[in-house]
């Protein structure tokens, strides 16, 4: 396996790149068609916040568990910490074909703004690379449009207006990001559909087969790696077809089969929890009771 290069601040990316000495220490927007190092044979990790727009690119990319094949449009998101590993790609030295733009920044940019405040919201900077967004020609538009004035800012003298405005634009952007990933999840519904299908069926599975009992109650994390999804983009997902986020849905299929138990058969509470994958039938009485208003003994007598 090879070394993780750890990439520490805007300077450093821009050494590795070649890209000379930034206008920002926080942050800079390139052209992904004036890189000049072919980066197919090593594994990055940085502190960065990192949106890239990918246009013309043909191959792969490995981003945890998945390969994803690029397209036109494509734009991924990646938080510091994240490990990234180049595979299969074409290399970009020399060819020209490797277009649109990459705009990286620091934490610390944001750390006094609303944008600092809020970019936990953002769950698409957990999603895998083949859970990317592809944007039309409107959208991608827009979107450079804001990195145009970004960059502006960037290259002009700084003042005490500049972070501000900076950190507003990227908030903007990440805004119109979210409207976007809207659209494409309500656009592709035959496999949204497919996907609570298959996530409905995998409880199913989980429960008949008494995976709880030696398991406990099947987190998001366990959902999503089953189905090949990240766990933030799966109860997104979820969220946008159903109206419940994937633990939303956990515990509603626990109170569902747990109503079924209470009524259907004389176990005693605390078998039916355990049974359930908790750990203690208190626990088990809590949710139930959050859930329905009644614990799970008022509802056996009332039902």
């Amino acid at each position: 396996m090879n070394s993780i290069i750890n990439i520490k601040s805007v300077s450093e990316t821009h050494q590795m790149l070649g890209l000379g000495k930034p206008r920002h220490p926080l942050v800079s927007v390139f052209n992904n068609d004036c890189l000049n190092m072919d980066l197919s044979d090593a594994c990055y990790s940085s502190d960065l916040y990192i949106i890239s727009m990918k246009e013309g690119v043909t191959g792969k990319m490995s981003y945890g568990r998945s390969s994803y094949d690029f397209e036109e449009g494509t734009m991924v998101f990646m938080s510091p910490g994240q490990v990234m590993t180049p595979a299969e790609a074409e290399s970009t030295r020399g060819s020209g074909s490797y277009a649109g733009w990459t705009l990286i920044f620091h934490p610390d940019l944001i750390r006094k703004s609303q944008l600092g405040r809020k970019i936990g919201q953002y769950s698409f900077f957990s999603y895998d690379v083949n859970e990317a967004l592809h944007l039309s020609e409107d959208e991608k538009q827009t979107l450079n449009e804001l990195v145009d004035k970004i960059r502006k800012e960037i290259n002009q003298n700084i003042d005490r207006h500049t972070q501000h405005l900076i950190a507003g634009n990227i908030e903007l952007l990440l805004d119109y990001c979210t409207r976007y990933y809207d659209r494409q999840f309500y656009t592709r519904t035959n496999a949204s559909e497919d996907i609570v299908s298959a996530f409905e069926n995998l409880l199913i599975q989980y429960y008949n087969k008494d995976q709880a009992l030696e398991s406990g109650i099947p987190t998001v994390a366990y959902c999503g790696q089953q189905l090949g999804i990240s766990p933030n983009y799966l109860s997104d997902l979820l969220k946008k077809e159903t109206g419940r986020s994937a633990r939303d849905h956990i515990h509603f299929f626990i109170i569902d089969r747990a109503k079924t138990q209470l009524l259907g058969t004389n176990q005693p509470i605390s078998q039916i929890a355990y049974g359930l994958g908790f750990d203690y039938p208190a626990h088990f009485t809590k949710l139930f009771k959050k859930n329905t208003g009644l614990s799970p003994s008022q509802f056996r007598v009332l039902n």
